[in-house]
């Protein structure tokens, strides 16, 4: 399925179907927070910290993941009130432009996998999914976008420097 997924042509069709409707849901949710001018997550940090995710044994599950909030998220709340929406909206226009594809979906999932730890559901567990899909397809998930220039250029030129030179003798 792994090699289905990572080279076949039509998976690369499927995925780009899938990179467009969560590129889409990225792209608005950045977008409308972005235009607003009125995104602040203090509230929602501050809900997120005095509300932790439990056990059915009433302990704290993510304690680890409060501590972050409380003693870095929430005293830089400015910081995550400027990378939140502008994260979201670059994230969704590089899965609908299929350019750089897999580091897209990366911090996609690292923003799902946040959300989640804070104790948001919505459709985090589905996007989740689609997210890992698209993220273990690498290239393949950007083939049909510009991905098909741009990780060829990437590697001729960024990555040729960074390469090891072998002298045959």
């Amino acid at each position: 399925m792994v090699k289905w997924l990572r080279e076949n042509t039509i998976a690369a069709g499927v995925l780009t179907l899938l990179r467009l409707f969560i590129g889409y849901s990225w792209l608005t949710a950045g977008w409308g927070k972005l235009s607003s001018g009125a995104f602040d997550a203090t509230g929602f940090l501050k809900n997120a910290i005095a509300n932790p995710v439990k056990g059915p044994d009433g302990n704290v599950v993510y304690s680890w993941y409060v501590s972050f909030l409380e003693n870095i998220a929430l005293p830089n709340v400015d910081v995550f009130n400027t990378i939140v929406p502008l994260g979201e909206f670059l994230i969704g226009l590089g899965l609908i432009l299929g350019c750089l594809t897999t580091a897209a979906m990366f911090f996609g999932l690292v923003m799902n996998f946040s959300f989640f730890l804070a104790g948001t559901v919505s459709h985090i567990p589905t996007d989740l999914f689609i997210g890992a899909i698209i993220l273990f397809s690498g290239y393949n998930a950007g083939k049909f976008g510009l991905d098909r220039w741009v990780i060829p250029f990437i590697r001729k030129t960024v990555l040729k420097k960074y390469s090891p030179v072998t002298k045959k003798g």
